[in-house]
């Protein structure tokens, strides 16, 4: 089992960057592959990125492909989103996820989910 906490988000101008973090519990964090989804009010969660148990393979959302980047240090148990180039529609609650082994952007495949952390784009 591992337990996950986001942290990173805020407020930030249309064109502007951040960086999320996903912090992991457990011994067994590099043999997870992981995700980040998100999701806008009212709207169903949906995949933005996701990495291999070793990140030699990430693959992204198109609309977030060239602007997002998402990254893994598993000796810190520890996933990053680095946002570009961020727009108002990126607005949203952004959620990190984590599964066994095989990458998948289908949210139904993550039975392990961080609370979230808040990115607001302003215009």
């Amino acid at each position: 089992q591992v337990q996950l906490v986001e942290s990173g988000g805020g407020l930030v101008q249309a064109g502007g960057s951040l960086r999320l973090s996903c912090a992991a519990s457990g011994r067994t964090f590099s043999t997870y592959s992981m995700g980040w989804f998100r999701q806008a009010p009212g709207k169903e969660r949906e995949f933005v990125a996701g990495i291999s148990w070793s990140g030699g393979s990430t693959y992204y959302a198109d609309s977030v492909k060239g602007r997002f980047t998402m990254s893994r240090d598993n000796a810190k148990n520890t996933v990053y989103l680095q946002m570009n180039s961020l727009k108002p529609e990126d607005t949203a609650v952004y959620y990190c996820a984590a599964k066994g082994p095989g990458s998948s952007p289908r949210r139904m495949d993550y039975p392990y989910w961080g609370q979230g952390t808040q990115v607001t784009v302003s215009s």
